[in-house]
């Protein structure tokens, strides 16, 4: 966790975000998105992404499945930038980037070493942007284990949004990294529970002040090491041992780490005028 306070801090100092923070956290979101996808089996151009989001190209009108995890992944990462700075409670929060993942015509559709996020689409779901409820099951994410259901889930739920609420001394990586893994071990929703773990993720490391300037992409730490292995740090901490909770948060902050190495980057990028 220093490690990840560090790294961010030594990205705030940049030259470049001495007046282009806005330019840089753009294209970060533009990264975060394209990784979020990527980890749910979405494998679409970088460039194809930065164009939908900067408004230069539209998603088809019969999107393939890759495009709409990929259109779910724009708008909860989009989202997640509206809500850094509001003053939504924790509930309402997940509730708002799960409506805008499945507001792109499906939650997340395709599933990569068990990262994907289902096949609901919103026209056709019931429970957009509300908990499951009774014993409704969640097909996603299976090698994290059975989902809590009833009022298991109520209880957990119950302890996500305290957790999210915690006071401002509990180091935000700690905070961030739980609070991603609780959401996609709980499964709280009926589709697109990776997106809006990886988006809440993004919200806290903002609004918790690890990254303040909203320009690091803790999505691409996630993704570098592969879906496989992000699943099977997220299964360390479904375990709920002392050895898989620390196997999930070394993850974690490692992702943090070259979140503000890719960070870097893009700062890097908008002070030579090559952010493309």
């Amino acid at each position: 966790m220093e490690q990840a306070r560090e790294a961010c801090t030594q990205l705030r100092w940049h030259q470049a975000l001495r007046r282009r923070i806005p330019e840089a956290a753009a294209e970060s979101r533009v990264r975060g998105a394209w990784s979020s996808a990527d980890l749910d089996g979405a494998r679409l151009p970088v460039a194809s992404v930065r164009d939908v989001v900067r408004g230069a190209l539209s998603w088809p009108e019969q999107p393939d499945p890759a495009e709409r995890v990929a259109r779910s992944a724009v708008l909860a990462t989009l989202e997640a930038e509206h809500l850094v700075r509001s003053g939504v409670p924790a509930r309402q929060l997940l509730a708002r980037l799960h409506t805008a993942a499945a507001g792109a015509g499906g939650g997340a559709g395709g599933a990569a070493a068990g990262a994907g996020a289902g096949d609901a689409r919103a026209d056709a779901q019931d429970g957009v942007g509300r908990p499951r409820s009774g014993d409704q099951a969640c097909l996603e994410l299976t090698d994290l284990g059975p989902v809590p259901t009833g009022p298991a889930l109520e209880t957990r739920l119950a302890g996500l949004v305290e957790l999210m609420e915690a006071p401002p001394e509990v180091p935000a990586a700690l905070v961030s990294a739980l609070v991603h893994a609780e959401v996609a071990v709980l499964r709280p929703f009926g589709s697109g529970n990776a997106l809006v773990a990886r988006a809440a993720e993004r919200v806290l490391v903002q609004r918790r002040g690890l990254d303040a300037t909203g320009v690091a992409v803790p999505e691409v730490g996630h993704r570098a090491v592969g879906p496989a292995a992000y699943v099977g740090a997220l299964a360390g901490y479904a375990q709920g041992s002392a050895d898989g909770v620390a196997l999930w948060l070394r993850h974690a902050t490692a992702a943090y780490v070259a979140g503000a190495a890719e960070g870097t980057r893009i700062a890097d990028a908008v002070l030579a005028g090559r952010l493309s």
